[in-house]
């Protein structure tokens, strides 16, 4: 029994955790297997590990310290090898003059000490810490696999070989390398520590003066340190990675797309291999995708009105739901969370993906060949003849798929898809760009959903920031449409070791959502363009992208910052104006001012007296539309017209506040102008029962503006 062991036993017994004949036959089993006594004490969970480090620190007068809160210094690192750390199991802390403190997880006795003493050439000083802290800690600070990498080097130093030379020039040497247990066993744990920290993509990236290796974490790569040493294996390494995936290791001039399956901690993951030549060697991105997946509408980041919507659309007869959004935004997940939901035995559900991200029983799921002409719409005309009631196409990326996209949900079927968009409306925009006919557009999609990954708070150390900038605050009451700015808080995450030091933890989604209702349908036949689309259907009550992300950061799921990072910035005067006219709640007083600025117009537009023929049409609600509630398009005549508004007369009062659809016929033009415009003054007069009706336009394009200035200034 060591004198560590006896001391612990002691303090048990003192303590009255176990009595002294209990712990006997537990320091037996000790002696037989060389461990300790808390090691076995661990193992059979009969004592937590920190309350036997918590003993020992008061027994030997060691500190305890708390790994998780403490940064180590590079400078620190660089002077303590990893072999020696790796093999003594502690973590270096710091180092005054010639005193080296270290973190270990059971005191070291003298023996121990002496020989680090006499490898390091310092003096040391010992704190204690928890084992899995101490693992992680040397993870972090060491890089991935240094000590793997070291014994690499020692062997190929013994063997005779130059490791640079054995990469560089010799194919037989590196096909051998790739197969040796060392570099596979370094491969591995360049995965494992991947899992560890839950990224999504390796990066391997070969550069002049070394290699880089980055992990893509909740969306933001990561820099992982390495070692110098590694540049000298780098092709060894990859060679291995080819080996997994089937690739050709001797084809380094071309991209290869390859896959592979491996075992990480009882769980299958699904790994793309994607290689690229470069002027220093191969490029290497391994995606990391899990086999198995658990798919739940419920977990998306849905709204409770958007959850209600998405349960709506999934279980309609026919029709195209399409999501749109950059690579990288997580559509599919979206798509295979819909089609899980819908996934029972009365359905026959076929996707065709490229590539296919996640396997799912009770699908048919078809990968896309274009090698051997197996495309999308050719895929496409042959999932008809199976007979399916549902269809996932994994992108519509030209005309020949979309149209027959559209001919099938006409024919009765419900089809999923996906398009590269930055917003809902821009999709039904794109369709009409690739050729598709708008009527097809109006009467076959159910709807558009934009959606983008926000990054979420770390809850271990989530605080609220009590100093966020007050402008910051009242863009978001703005927008939210919010009376007051005391109902926003921020939340932020300090960095703590579960979110390796990010304040990010974990990623959830937010959504904009265009359903396409009648007067939506009206607009697409119309050709309207995607910006007047969006407002109209912000006028109907759909939440932007922008809004649903600060929806979120009050809740305290997410930051400020990473809302605006993945949402587009729309700063144009004309936004803003209509944000704080349609969106903002003023009170009577302040909305009779902001009227009469706008309508004023402090730009100073030109006015024209002139007799304009125009249309208009109240914009209606989803509560008037849904009671049948429609009025009818009325014809008036202007009495004066300026870029920023207009005065015409009309036959019956229009309550102020109220959003026109407006048409201005303009004398010698081709093309009417349309946009909306908000009723700003009414006034009754005193013959035929007329009212004169202001209105400010508000999502008139810059184009359409400059038209209506020229107009008024050739005709003035």
């Amino acid at each position: 029994m060591t004198k560590i062991d006896s001391i612990l036993l002691e303090a048990l017994v003192r303590r009255e955790r176990f009595t002294r004949e209990a712990l006997e036959p537990f320091l037996k089993e000790a002696e037989g297997l060389s461990w300790s006594l808390a090691g076995i004490l661990i193992k059979r969970n009969l004592v937590p590990e920190q309350d036997i480090l918590k003993i020992l620190s008061e027994e030997l007068k060691l500190t305890l310290l708390d790994l998780k809160n403490v940064s180590v210094d590079k400078s620190v690192i660089n002077k303590i090898p990893p072999k020696v750390a790796y093999y003594y199991k502690f973590l270096p802390i710091k180092i005054i003059e010639r005193t080296l403190t270290i973190a270990v997880s059971y005191p070291l006795d003298i023996k121990t000490q002496d020989e680090i003493r006499t490898q390091l050439e310092y003096d040391l000083e010992m704190v204690l810490s928890v084992s899995s802290d101490i693992t992680e800690g040397l993870r972090k600070y060491y890089s991935v696999a240094a000590e793997t990498l070291e014994k690499i080097v020692l062997e190929t130093s013994k063997a005779g070989i130059s490791p640079l030379e054995s990469v560089h020039e010799k194919l037989e040497d590196i096909e051998r390398l790739a197969e040796d247990a060392s570099i596979i066993k370094l491969v591995n744990q360049i995965i494992l520590e991947a899992y560890r920290k839950r990224a999504t993509d390796i990066h391997i990236e070969p550069y002049r003066q070394g290699v880089s290796l980055r992990y893509r974490i909740d969306g933001i790569l990561y820099e992982a340190p390495v070692p110098a040493q590694l540049k000298n294996f780098v092709k060894a390494i990859i060679s291995r990675i080819k080996i997994m995936s089937n690739l050709n290791i001797v084809e380094r001039r071309l991209p290869q797309d390859g896959r592979a399956v491996v075992k990480v901690a009882e769980e299958i993951l699904d790994l793309r291999i994607s290689t690229i030549p470069t002027p220093f060697g191969e490029s290497v991105v391994v995606r990391i995708l899990p086999t198995q997946m658990l798919f739940n509408l419920e977990k998306l980041g849905l709204a409770k009105n958007d959850l209600v919507l998405f349960e709506s659309f999934i279980e309609k007869p026919h029709g195209i739901i399409f999501v749109t959004g950059p690579t990288g935004s997580g559509k599919t997940t979206t798509l295979y969370t819909c089609l899980n939901k819908i996934n029972t035995r009365d359905r026959k559900i076929i996707t065709i993906e490229d590539p296919i991200e996640y396997e799912m029983a009770g699908i048919t799921q078809i990968q896309v060949q274009p090698e051997i002409g197996l495309d999308f719409a050719r895929g496409l005309r042959s999932i008809l003849r199976h007979d399916p009631d549902v269809i996932m196409v994994g992108e519509v990326r030209d005309l020949e798929t979309a149209e027959i996209a559209i001919r099938v949900a006409l024919t009765g079927h419900l089809i999923f898809s996906t398009l590269h968009t930055n917003d809902a409306a821009s999709g039904i925009t794109r369709l009409i760009d690739i050729g598709v006919e708008p009527y097809l557009v109006a009467s076959s999609v159910e709807a558009f959903i934009a959606q983008r990954l926000i990054r979420l708070v770390c809850p271990n150390c989530k605080y609220q920031d009590q100093t966020p900038p007050q402008e910051l605050k009242k863009l978001i009451a703005r927008e939210l449409g919010l009376k007051s700015t005391d109902t926003v808080r921020i939340f932020r995450g300090k960095g703590c070791q579960n979110c390796n030091f990010t304040g990010f933890f974990g990623r959830t989604a937010i959504y904009e959502i265009i359903v396409i209702d009648d007067l939506i349908k009206e607009l697409i036949l119309k050709k309207t363009p995607s910006g007047q689309i969006k407002k109209a259907a912000i006028l109907r009550g759909m939440r932007t992208l922008a809004q649903d992300g600060w929806h979120k950061t009050i809740s305290g799921l997410t930051t400020p910052e990473e809302v605006m990072r993945v949402t587009v910035a729309e700063e144009d005067i004309d936004r803003q104006r209509f944000i704080s006219v349609v969106e903002t709640d003023f009170s009577a007083a302040a909305q009779d001012k902001a009227q009469t600025q706008i309508y004023t117009d402090k730009r100073g537009y030109l006015r024209l007296d002139d007799n304009i023929n125009i249309h208009y049409k109240v914009f209606r609600s989803n509560e008037e539309l849904l009671k049948g509630d429609f009025k009818p398009e009325e014809f008036s005549i202007t009495k004066n017209i300026s870029a920023g508004g207009l005065l015409f007369i009309s036959s019956e009062p229009l309550p102020l506040g109220a959003i026109l659809e407006l048409s201005i016929d303009l004398a010698q033009e081709q093309e009417t102008i349309q946009c909306l415009a908000k009723v700003v003054r009414l006034e009754a007069l005193a013959q035929n029962n007329k009212y004169d009706i202001a209105v400010c336009f508000l999502d008139m394009t810059g184009a359409q503006r400059t038209r209506l200035e020229k107009y008024v200034k050739t005709q003035g």
